[in-house]
């Protein structure tokens, strides 16, 4: 028999138990003096610890802050919400819903949106958007305009949104369809807001830091605005593409997509700041075709990335920005 389990013969009681475990443990692995190290982690864990409770305690303190913030918000439009709920149970959850992301988008993006009035309390408009990587700055603006206008904006979404269990309800609550022509004529002939972008999960995932617009040659979405005969509304969001970024860029993944229509993978949620701008609305003409009335319209998305977006952009600077009240202009 080993020293080790002679050790372990002589032993008595829980500390002679203990001391045979860690003996038959060192002969099993093969590895020496396991007390030691033991011993060496049980002294790290002491020291740290203080340390980690330290930092931790203060962020939970940041996190009840947040969320007393957050409850603040919500109540202040208690009244909004009681009358939502009793006109229509609908009525009321996106109100309710939109409180929360409005809530959201003040406490971790600091988020603003010039030119709402520039959205119609009454009848049909075409909203044309730049799309990040995750257009969480478009679920600001819906909540903008059901808070302040009272309207919920109709959108168009790409097919896979459809596909992601659970979503059924969540898109037919507010308006959400995959984008057939018909459909996006039908809801604006009926005197809806239609959110569209043109880029698209293309744009998402391929543009960056310099934000190029991936339109390609699309001209559906004109042709739409001409047979619903409605003013088009360029809109961008500030600094989006520093809040989320894609690695779409990359070769490999741009090959997956290609490919086999695999997404690339989103990193970020960085607290930059958002701002998002809506220009001036493009009238109906009759006397453009599909194809100018898109030119026009991208032209005018351009223009307001221009003017507003330093290129390329940069998340540090996007953070500090949370500083500044006024708009940098480009």
């Amino acid at each position: 028999m080993s020293n080790g389990n002679e050790s372990c013969m002589l032993g008595n009681g829980s500390s002679g138990f203990m001391s045979c475990l860690i003996l038959l443990w060192e002969e099993w692995v093969g590895v020496g003096h396991l007390e030691d190290y033991l011993s060496y982690l049980e002294y790290l864990l002491w020291v740290f610890t203080p340390l980690a409770i330290v930092f931790i305690l203060p962020f939970l303190i940041v996190i009840l802050l947040y969320l007393s913030i957050l409850f603040l918000h919500v109540y202040k439009h208690k009244n909004q919400l009681r009358e939502a709920y009793s006109n229509n149970l609908w009525d009321g959850a996106r109100k309710t819903l939109a409180t929360l992301w409005d809530g959201h988008g003040a406490i971790w993006h600091g988020y603003e949106i010039h030119g709402l009035e520039k959205i119609p309390d009454e009848g049909a408009a075409l909203i044309v958007y730049y799309h990040g990587a995750i257009p969480i700055d478009y679920y600001y603006f819906l909540a903008n305009v059901i808070i302040q206008k009272g309207r919920t904006c109709h959108s168009v979404a790409d097919h896979f949104l459809f596909k992601v269990p659970g979503f059924k309800l969540l898109l037919e609550v507010f308006s959400v369809i995959h984008g057939p022509q018909e459909e996006c004529v039908k809801a604006l002939r009926s005197g809806h807001l239609l959110g569209i972008s043109p880029g698209g999960v293309r744009e998402a995932l391929f543009s960056d830091e310099t934000y190029p617009l991936l339109w390609g040659k699309r001209k559906g979405f004109a042709q739409v605005a001409i047979d619903s005969q409605v003013p088009v509304i360029p809109m961008f969001t500030q600094n989006v593409r520093e809040g989320f970024r894609s690695l779409g860029t990359l070769k490999c993944f741009r090959w997956l997509y290609e490919r086999f229509r695999f997404l690339a993978p989103v990193y970020g949620g960085f607290p930059v700041k958002f701002r998002t701008f809506l220009g001036d609305p493009i009238p109906y003409d009759p006397k453009l075709n599909a194809a100018e009335l898109a030119e026009k319209v991208h032209e005018a998305v351009q223009a307001l990335i221009d003017q507003h977006q330093k290129i390329p952009g940069n998340i540090l600077r996007a953070l500090l920005e949370r500083f500044h009240r006024r708009p940098k202009e480009a």
